[in-house]
């Protein structure tokens, strides 16, 4: 099986690679490194089964040879990035979600999106099933990226539906791990690189709006599983364990002897109170539910970013 992934370089993109390639696939990964990091495939490059190219996917995906399958990844993902790159990202989400499907149609691949928890928005229920159609604001500063995820979700369907495109939909809820950038704007580089870098932790409001934090390799297991199922609706892939975001910074703040101080700001618009997945579809349908608890998953990823950290200091 050959696989092509685009947003390969990314967080979450490399991080699948990685499990394509231990599956025994062929992996093509293409990104166009507006947020990915080509450092995050160096450890692949001696890897001839794997392959990479600098791609704008907004551009018609001409591949030569077989395709098995294609997974859409390519994205802005942390909200700095998306509403640094507004148009990129609704691009990415629509013409970009288009060219994919193309290419899966032409090949005859299967196909998977990466789409969103925050297809939910700001939920009225808690947790978040996949009949739960969602409190989003349309033309909020979250909207580029929402919007974005939503129409993917309804063009990949479209795909589906009236093409016969062998498709996927997988939500994904906040996850954490190795190759997430420091201070990408998402929860937990940005209390990590506050602390290392001496600063106090920024929480926003009270700190009593929730988050669920899912370690990449139980993330990418479940994404994994659906691949091979027969199923075509969204499936939340996610962990449920539900914290408040002053109870994360707390978390934060005790692995260092230097207890950094908590600070509090304003909280963004249209920021979600509310985010837990209900995984009863993915423990019933693909038997996936996560295994590496959150002491365990900081562990690794507290270590990843200090040994980061210190490149960078080294740097300046």
């Amino acid at each position: 099986m050959r696989a092509v992934v685009t947003g390969g370089a990314g967080f979450l993109g490399s991080h699948l690679c990685d499990r394509l390639l231990a599956e025994g696939w062929q992996v093509l990964a293409l990104d166009n490194l507006i947020t990915g990091n080509e450092a995050n495939l160096a450890h692949l490059k001696r890897n001839g089964k794997f392959g990479f190219e600098f791609r704008d996917v907004n551009d018609p995906l001409k591949i030569a040879g077989d395709v098995g399958y294609v997974f859409h990844f390519a994205s802005p993902a942390s909200p700095p990035d998306y509403m640094k790159y507004p148009l990129e990202t609704l691009k990415v989400g629509s013409i970009a979600t288009m060219h994919a499907l193309d290419l899966a149609l032409e090949k005859n691949a299967k196909f998977l999106l990466a789409s969103t928890s925050e297809c939910y928005g700001d939920p009225d229920v808690s947790p978040q099933s996949e009949s739960y159609w969602g409190h989003v604001n349309p033309v909020g500063p979250r909207s580029v990226y929402d919007e974005a995820k939503r129409f993917a979700e309804a063009t990949t369907m479209a795909y589906h539906r009236y093409k016969n495109v062998d498709s996927h939909i997988v939500r994904i809820f906040n996850t954490y791990g190795p190759r997430m950038r420091l201070n990408d704007g998402r929860a937990l580089p940005n209390f990590v690189y506050q602390a290392l870098s001496g600063q106090p932790i920024t929480v926003y409001g009270d700190g009593s709006q929730t988050r669920s934090f899912c370690y990449v390799s139980d993330l990418i297991d479940g994404i994994y599983k659906l691949s091979q199922s027969n199923e075509h609706f969204p499936t939340n892939i996610g962990n449920p364990t539900e914290l408040t975001m002053l109870e994360f910074a707390r978390r934060i703040q005790a692995e260092f002897a230097d207890k950094p101080s908590i600070v509090f700001e304003a909280l963004p618009e249209d920021d979600p109170k509310q985010r837990r997945p209900d995984i009863t579809k993915a423990k019933e349908l693909l038997g996936w539910e996560p295994k590496v608890d959150l002491e365990e998953g900081l562990r690794s990823t507290l270590a990843y970013f200090k040994e980061q950290y210190a490149k960078t200091a080294v740097g300046r």
